[in-house]
């Protein structure tokens, strides 16, 4: 990062960051809005920073000007393109007090800043997010832009336990100095850097504050949707991957920050966040069930019904206990793997029996039945022993989990 121009007055109370890649028609109307909105409504003192990020227009000169000819505007360039590489290098050497971002194209009112920042600097909020779906926000977007929105949180919420209703609202602050412990382990350097840096501070158990806000959708909006949503998936996967196999220093970070104080016990026994598990433990089943199905018409005809459903059974409640082990209860490393399968072997013999029973019965009452009609009565019986396992699997692994939810990885 280049400092190009700064004029400003050091250490201000709150570093406004305004990241730009090619915006030279949007950046003045919005610094001399947001300069002016700073200026007569935010009671602290500020600064505005444009982060250019290696714009191929004049959008850097047009920046330089403003940074000479306005007060408390500066402007910093970066060589790579990226909104969250700007983010991260702007707040990881800003020498305020809170540290904030929004759009160039100031689709979220600016009054929601003062409620934004207002927590952050009296010490009672670690981050302060806009919220777009809270219930007394007012939004103007078409139902395409709603749908991916809602539906991109829900994955949050139940794949990685996000409590945060709205990861991508362009409107987020955070106090400096968490930021610059926090920072150097947000990986992502795009769009999906919002997303990560808040599921990072949920698991540290930094305070996350809400703000509900007023925004209307730029219709010449420059982000590409369908390449956004496909990243943002693909950043999922490798957060909720690193997360289950311990990769990031959670519970380290939360003891420099302190966070270790405010933790509440888990009740014994009890799990945290079944909906999150109840999704993970269908998908895997999902897998299971074609899995089993084609491994019992394979062997059908080799060993007969019976034995094609035991041996069938057997193999995929093996991969079914590994894979809710660590996917959907977030278990990590060998400790106790022994006895979780041990364990998880004697959830297969009830499954096993319920489905010979039926198997027996179905043949006991119609011997002519084909291979496909055993294989219907069986699947049939799976999905009861399923939810007999899903119940069973929460006792098997109660007792791996961590103490808290801030520190349960996968299990949210």
């Amino acid at each position: 990062m280049t400092v190009v121009v700064d004029r400003t007055h050091p250490t201000p109370e709150l570093d406004v960051v305004v990241p730009v890649y090619n915006e030279e028609a949007d950046l003045e109307t919005c610094i001399v809005r947001l300069a002016e909105h700073l200026r007569t409504r935010v009671p602290y003192s500020a600064r505005i920073t444009i982060a250019d990020n290696a714009s191929t227009d004049s959008t850097l000169a047009v920046g330089v000007e403003l940074a000479q000819t306005m007060d408390n505007v500066r402007i910093v360039h970066l060589d790579a393109k990226g909104r969250g590489r700007a983010l991260n290098a702007v707040w990881s050497e800003s020498d305020a007090a809170v540290v904030a971002y929004c759009d160039v194209d100031l689709s979220t009112d600016l009054n929601a800043l003062m409620p934004l920042v207002a927590p952050l600097l009296s010490g009672h909020s670690d981050v302060a997010i806009g919220s777009r779906l809270s219930r007394s926000s007012r939004v103007v977007r078409g139902a395409k832009r709603e749908f991916i929105s809602r539906s991109y949180n829900l994955i949050l919420r139940t794949t990685m336990g996000a409590k945060f209703s709205d990861a991508q609202c362009g409107f987020k602050a955070m106090r400096a100095d968490v930021a610059r412990a926090v920072l150097p382990y947000v990986a992502d350097t795009g769009w999906f850097f919002d997303t990560e840096l808040l599921v990072l501070a949920e698991r540290i158990g930094l305070r996350i504050a809400e703000v509900p806000v007023d925004w209307i959708d730029d219709p010449n909006s420059k982000v590409d949707i369908v390449k956004t949503a496909t990243e943002d998936l693909k950043g999922c996967w490798r957060v909720g991957r690193a997360l289950a196999q311990g990769e990031l220093p959670v519970a380290e970070l939360r003891r420099s920050l302190g966070r270790n104080r405010f933790d509440d016990p888990q009740v014994t026994g009890v799990p945290r966040g079944m909906v999150g598990q109840l999704v993970r433990f269908a998908v895997i089943g999902v897998i299971s069930t074609v899995a089993y199905a084609v491994l019992y018409l394979l062997l059908h005809s080799l060993i007969g019904a019976q034995a094609a459903n035991f041996t069938a059974l057997l193999i995929t409640a093996v991969f079914n206990t590994a894979a809710n082990r660590a996917f959907t209860f977030g278990i990590k490393g060998r400790d106790g793997a022994a006895r979780h399968h041990m364990q998880g072997i004697a959830v297969f013999v009830f499954g096993w029996a319920l489905t010979a029973g039926s198997l027996w019965a179905l043949h006991a009452f119609a011997p002519d039945a084909g291979k496909h009609i055993e294989l219907l009565v069986l699947i049939v019986a799976n999905l009861v022993a399923t939810l007999t396992r899903f119940v069973a699997l929460r006792w098997v692994f109660r007792s791996a989990h961590p103490t808290t939810e801030l520190e349960s990885a996968a299990t949210a």
